[in-house]
C-alpha cells in the first residue's frame, strides 16, 4: 500500500446520523473514544476504488438509521499509521469497535453483510431505559427479531465452526448431515440474549432451534425428529452441491469464477482474464471463489479443472487463462463468448 502523509489532527465532533471522516491518527483515536459512543464502524477506503465510493453511500444511509453508532470513513493510504496498525491490506475493509476495542471485521463491498453486522452489534449495546418494563419490552422485541433472523435459527454455545459444548456440537452434526440451511447465534457473545431467551421461550437450556420464529426445541427434540424422519420436513434443506454448482455456472450466459470480482481482482491470473473479457465487449458475471470454500473446492472436482480462474459459456467450461489467451490469439474468443460456436 503506497504511503502518503496523514492529515492534521482534529476532534471527532458530533457524528449522530452522519458519516464523518478521519484524516489523521489523532482524529481517528478521538472518534474511538467519544463519550456515549459504544459502537464505532470504520470504513478503510480509497477514492480510486468505485466499490469504496458506493460503500460510503451505504455507510451514510446506515448512519441515519443508527444515530447512536459512530460511522467513520478513513482513507487507508492517507493515514498509513492506522492502516498498518490494524493490518489493512485491501479496500474496502470495515472494522467494528466497542469501547475502543476491535470486535469484528468485514472485508469487501458486501452491503447486506455490513448492514447485518451493524444491526447485530448495535442491538447488543445496552441502552439505558427509564424503567424495567420498557427494558423487558425492548428485549422481547429484540429476541423476536433474532429468532426470525433466518428461516432456521440455532442459538448455541460457540459457532458452527467452533462449538463450545458437546450438545451444540451434536446438533450441528445432525443439521449438517441433513443439509439443513440455518443461521446461528453464539449465546456466549451476549449475556442479555443468553438469559432473556430462556424466559422468552420458556426453555431453560441450550442449544435452542427455531424454524420460522417458532421454537422447535433442543438436542433431544432434534434427535427425536431425526429418528422419526420428520426433521427433513420441519427444517429448510440446502441444495445439493452439484445442483448449486449447476445453478451458478448457468447464472449468466458468460460466467467467470475467479479470485475477487470485476472491480478488484485478487490474483494476477484473474486480473488478466478480466482485462481480456472487458476488451471483448461481451456481458459477463463473476463469482468470487474466495468467499465460498465449498464452491471453491467443489467446482474443481465438478469441472475436473484444478485451478482458477475458470470461464463458462452457457454452462460449458471453456477453460482458464491460458485457454482464453489461445482463443483470443486464434480469433475464436469473440464467437465463443457470443455462443456462436
Amino acid at each position: 500500500m503506497a504511503e502518503r502523509g496523514g492529515g492534521g489532527g482534529g476532534g471527532g465532533g458530533s457524528s449522530a446520523g452522519s458519516l464523518v471522516e478521519a484524516t489523521s491518527a489523532v482524529q481517528f483515536h478521538d472518534l474511538l473514544q467519544q463519550p456515549g459512543r459504544f459502537l464505532v464502524v470504520v470504513h478503510f477506503w480509497a477514492p480510486w476504488a468505485p466499490q469504496c465510493v458506493q460503500m460510503n453511500t451505504v455507510m451514510a444511509e446506515l448512519a441515519k438509521e443508527h444515530p447512536r453508532v459512530t460511522f467513520v470513513k478513513l482513507e487507508a493510504e492517507a493515514v498509513p499509521e492506522v492502516s498498518e496498525k490494524y493490518e489493512i491490506t485491501s479496500v474496502p475493509t470495515f472494522l467494528f469497535f466497542k469501547n475502543s476495542q476491535k470486535i469484528d471485521q468485514l472485508d469487501g463491498a458486501h452491503a447486506p453483510e455490513l448492514t447485518k453486522k451493524v444491526q447485530r452489534h448495535a442491538s447488543s449495546v445496552t441502552v439505558p431505559t427509564s424503567s424495567n418494563d420498557t427494558s423487558k419490552e425492548d428485549l422481547n422485541a429484540r429476541l423476536k427479531k433474532l429468532t426470525n433472523a433466518a428461516p432456521c435459527m440455532l442459538f448455541m454455545k460457540g459457532t458452527p465452526q467452533e462449538p463450545r459444548c458437546g450438545f451444540s456440537r451434536q446438533i450441528i452434526e445432525i443439521l449438517n448431515k441433513h443439509n439443513v440451511v440455518f443461521s446461528s447465534f453464539d449465546i456466549f457473545s451476549d449475556e442479555e440474549v443468553r438469559q432473556g431467551l430462556k424466559a422468552y421461550s420458556n426453555w431453560p437450556t441450550y442449544p435452542q432451534l427455531y424454524v420460522a420464529g417458532e421454537l422447535i426445541g433442543g438436542l433431544d427434540i432434534v434427535k427425536e425428529l431425526e429418528a422419526s424422519g420428520e426433521l427433513n420436513t420441519v427444517c429448510p434443506k440446502a441444495h445439493k452441491l452439484e445442483d448449486r454448482l449447476k445453478d451458478l455456472i448457468n447464472k449468466a450466459s458468460v460466467m467467470l469464477f475467479m479470485k475477487g470480482n470485476k472491480q478488484t481482482a485478487k490474483c494476477g491470473f484473474s486480473k488478466q482474464i478480466i482485462e481480456i473479457l472487458n476488451n471483448s465487449g461481451v456481458d459477463y458475471d463473476t463469482f468470487d471463489i474466495l468467499e465460498d470454500e465449498e464452491v471453491r473446492q467443489g467446482l474443481k472436482k465438478y469441472s475436473n479443472w484444478p485451478t482458477y480462474p475458470q470461464l463458462y459459456v452457457k454452462g460449458e467450461l471453456i477453460g482458464g487463462l491460458d485457454i482464453v489467451k489461445e482463443l483470443k490469439e486464434n480469433g475464436e474468443l469473440s464467437s465463443i463468448l457470443k455462443g456462436e460456436n
